[in-house]
């Protein structure tokens, strides 16, 4: 058992003082407020839950800064990527990932949903035991971050047109067998026996997997895994879609069977109104990621309407570009503001929720938390409930997993188990 005090911490949607905070096993057993602190306390000053990156490419980071001279758009982006792509090695891509991931939970992310797809040697032969889902798997367990690891299907380079040498690393040659590798990943990441690891699937989008293989997906995974796809972030999806199936891709996806609560949808950038409400209707998780989508130039979705509808929202690092979960949350209410020409788009509790999935740490939930410093030039005097839209990841002082806690600029691996 370990004990916390919180001079002020987000509980159940508003701040309480003095939050003495009870942890068993990693997992919240007891709040009480208005509480004083012991000698055993670990002694925090303000207390948030933990921010969910909802959407990463961890080897995309290694573009930061390389990409903005040629100009160009999305798919002039792409093929630099493939570029960067083209040089991983499973012990590479580990020492990148660690980076990463390092960055994150310094900047407050508790969890990262890594949507991964370099899973072959650059001519498409496979490694012998997982190689490449491995070293992402373990650069987080390393460094002491939860790990979605999204194991993504991509089939083709799009509608009609074979994967290009440059992806034959990404594709499995058909849905059975990633299917079968899947299960396979699932076993051994098993053996890994780490509690921060756990395994996802993700569909790279509908331009990477034809219509009958969505159906497979459906059928094939069990019904309890999450799974993820990009969703319109591009009008030429949109258009090359339509072309090959007379749906708009949500509308393909929910004729396939794959839209209900367990998706999420990332971007849904380009939608009409049907589907937005298709997507609310079936309580699909829409992450947006403001500052990749500023980047590439991809547009500002219809978060608002989303959210109406019936939507949830998270948030997401994509590229790795910018990784701060503060900046993405705060720019999906600023986005959405140059967008609509008006303020208050989303109130703090909904933006608390679209960064954490919460509003306040509980019991009965991992204790995946943050302190943030109060007297920053960009929080000093700032309401704590409007944080999201002031703080940055430089202002987290301590990042908090399953009870473990870290202080910015620990090397990976390090921390405090409390």
């Amino acid at each position: 058992m370990s004990t916390f005090h919180c001079a002020a911490a987000l509980v159940d949607g508003h701040f309480a003082a003095d939050v003495r905070v009870e942890v068993d096993d990693g997992v919240i057993v007891d709040l009480s407020a208005d509480s004083a602190p012991t000698a055993e306390d670990v002694s925090l000053g303000t207390v948030v839950p933990g921010f969910v990156n909802a959407h990463s490419h961890a080897f995309h980071r290694a573009l930061r800064g390389r990409t903005h001279d040629a100009g160009g758009d999305f798919w002039r982006w792409r093929t630099r990527m493939y570029e960067e792509a083209a040089g991983l090695t499973p012990d590479g891509y580990r020492t990148l990932a660690t980076r990463v991931f390092t960055e994150m939970r310094d900047a407050g992310c508790t969890t990262v949903s890594e949507f991964h797809y370099v899973h072959h040697r650059s001519d498409g032969t496979s490694y012998p035991h997982h190689d490449m889902e491995l070293a992402v798997a373990e650069a987080a367990a390393s460094v002491g971050i939860r790990l979605l690891l999204l194991d993504t299907l991509y089939l083709r380079g799009g509608p009609g047109v074979p994967l290009a040498a440059e992806q034959l690393r990404f594709g499995d040659h058909d849905v059975h067998g990633w299917l079968a590798r899947w299960h396979g990943l699932r076993d051994a990441l098993g053996a890994l026996a780490s509690p921060l690891v756990s395994l996802g699937a993700a569909v790279h989008s509908v331009r990477a997997v034809a219509p009958a293989d969505l159906v497979a997906v459906a059928d094939g995974l069990p019904s309890d895994v999450p799974l993820h796809v990009h969703v319109s972030e591009q009008p030429a999806e949109n258009e090359q879609c339509i072309a090959e199936t007379g749906l708009t891709p949500t509308a393909l996806l929910a004729a396939s069977g794959l839209l209900s609560p367990r998706l999420s949808a990332v971007h849904a950038t380009h939608l009409t109104p049907e589907d937005i409400d298709l997507l609310g209707g079936a309580g699909v998780t829409v992450v947006m990621c403001p500052t990749t989508e500023a980047d590439l130039g991809d547009g500002i979705g219809p978060a608002p309407e989303l959210l109406a509808a019936g939507a949830r929202l998270a948030i997401g690092s994509d590229q790795n570009a910018v990784v701060d979960p503060w900046e993405e949350t705060a720019r999906l209410e600023l986005d959405q503001r140059l967008r609509l020409g008006r303020r208050g788009v989303f109130t703090p509790r909904q933006l608390w929720a679209a960064g954490s999935g919460t509003d306040g740490i509980r019991v009965g939930r991992p204790f995946d938390a943050l302190e943030v410093a109060s007297g920053t030039p960009r929080t000093a005097g700032a309401d704590p409930l409007q944080l999201p839209l002031v703080a940055r990841g430089e202002d987290v002082t301590a990042t908090i997993v399953g009870g473990r806690m870290t202080r910015p600029g620990v090397a990976s691996g390090g921390g405090v188990s409390c």
